[in-house]
This record gives structure tokens, C-alpha cells and sequence, in this order.
């Protein structure tokens, strides 16, 4: 098992400065980099576990605060187990602030996020790749479609509401999308529909954008996050699978 570190980064932006994680190989050399987008609970341990999984598999792994705007991480008063149906105010922390993280900030912010994985010695000149859980997965998209000569590949787990009717919805930026992109839906989603499913679906190859998507039987939104109600194991080590998968061809 490859030996890693990881440290604590600040990312200067237009609106100010996000908080970050980055966990990288212990080697002194660069690697390929990956930008991994939150859920709407933050950036947290069990996200820096996420990072050090990855890499541990030869990548530089930059985890940002979105939500930097608010304070620092911890931005919300989580338990060390999540569970909103036990807990309901939690949900009173978290909605607001993610309402508030609109498609210009996201957009905004990752050229941020971007730019410092291309000025840091820990990650290979080129391309990266850009990961989503939750939101996240919405922001991974805006970010592919966004800076297409930045993103060659681009994965979304138990994204919701991919593909709405709303003039910013984030399938409506595929058409500039250039990197792979695989999305794991969570079968047990309301927030991404079979309806949405099919808008993305179509949409990505109605753009010729090289995809897959997949269902995740039984999966529940948040399957992949070991320190919430949601998780479920089967599905969480299927998205690894995948994502390695994803990771692997592109670098």
C-alpha cells in the first residue's frame, strides 16, 4: 500500500479563501491530479478518508470547502454519525447554505480550484480529473463543462437533480463537455428521477460525449459516505470499482 500525507491548503479565490485538503503519494514526485467535490454535509474526516483512498492510488487529491463563504471547515455541527431522519435540524444548517451556492459561484470558484492543481508541484502537468458525491456531483459537472481544456475525466455518485428544467441546470452544459464522464445514480433517489436520468442520458449523447451511467440497485442518495445513514457498502465499493476504473484509462 502506497504510503500518503495529507495536509491542510488554502485556495485563494475571487470571493476570498476556501479551506482545503489535499493527500497526495509520499514520494516528492507529481501525480495526476483530482479535484474531489463534497457533499452537502462538508468537507469532513470521512471525505479526507475518501482523499487518502485515492491517493494511496497514485493521485493528488485536492478535497475543497464550497462553502468557504460561511467559515471554515467544520461549517455545520455534525454528529460523528449522520442521520437527518434522527435529527432533523440538521437539515435547518445545511439547506440554506447550499441553496445559497448558486451555478455562477460554482462555476466561479472552481476556476479557483483548478488553477491550483496546475501551479502545485504535486500534481503532473495536463489534464485532471474531477469527482462529485451528493451536490458535488452537480458541481463536478459545471466543472467539466465549464473548463473542458482543464477536465479530462469527470465522475458523479448519487448526484440529484442533474437534469431539471431549470435554465441552469447542470446538464446544460454538457454540449462544451469534453472528458469522460460516468454517473452512478443511487436506484433509491427522488431528487434524480427516471425522467432525469433520461434527460442526462439523452443529452450526453446528443453531445457525443463518450459516458456511461449506471444504476445502483437498492442504493439509497449518499450510498457512498460511510459516516451517514445512507451508506450502503455494496454500492459504496462499486463506485471505487468505477471510479478506479474511470481514473486508470484516463491517466
Amino acid at each position: 500500500m502506497t504510503s500518503v500525507q495529507g495536509t491542510a491548503v488554502d485556495i485563494t479565490t475571487e470571493d476570498g479563501v476556501a479551506d482545503a485538503f489535499v493527500a497526495h503519494p509520499d514520494d516528492s514526485l507529481p501525480h495526476p491530479g483530482v479535484l474531489l467535490y463534497m457533499d452537502a454535509f462538508g468537507l469532513r474526516p470521512h471525505l479526507e478518508s475518501m482523499a487518502r483512498r485515492l491517493a494511496e492510488a497514485g493521485y493528488t487529491v485536492l478535497v475543497p470547502n464550497v462553502f468557504y463563504r460561511h467559515g471554515r471547515s467544520p461549517v455545520f455541527d455534525l454528529p460523528e454519525f449522520i442521520d437527518p431522519a434522527a435529527r432533523p435540524q440538521i437539515w435547518e444548517q445545511v439547506a440554506p447554505v447550499m441553496m445559497s451556492h448558486t451555478p455562477d459561484l460554482a462555476k466561479r470558484d472552481a476556476g479557483a480550484y483548478l488553477r491550483w492543481l496546475a501551479d502545485s508541484p504535486l500534481v503532473a502537468a495536463g489534464k485532471v480529473a474531477v469527482t462529485g458525491y451528493c451536490m458535488g456531483a452537480r458541481l463536478a459537472l459545471y466543472t467539466a463543462g465549464t473548463y473542458p481544456d482543464r477536465v479530462a475525466a469527470m465522475a458523479g455518485f448519487h448526484g440529484g437533480h442533474l437534469a431539471t428544467d431549470a435554465p441552469d441546470s447542470p446538464h446544460t452544459v454538457i454540449p462544451d463537455v469534453t472528458a469522460e464522464v460516468y454517473f452512478g445514480h443511487a436506484d433509491e433517489d427522488p431528487s434524480m428521477s427516471p425522467e432525469q436520468q433520461q434527460r442526462l442520458e439523452e443529452a450526453l449523447t446528443a453531445a457525443g460525449v463518450r459516458h456511461r451511467c449506471e444504476v445502483y440497485p437498492g442504493a439509497h442518495h449518499g450510498y457512498t459516505q460511510a459516516d451517514t445513514a445512507a451508506y450502503d457498502k455494496e454500492g459504496a465499493e462499486r463506485h471505487w470499482a468505477a471510479l478506479l476504473d474511470l481514473l486508470g484509462r484516463t491517466f
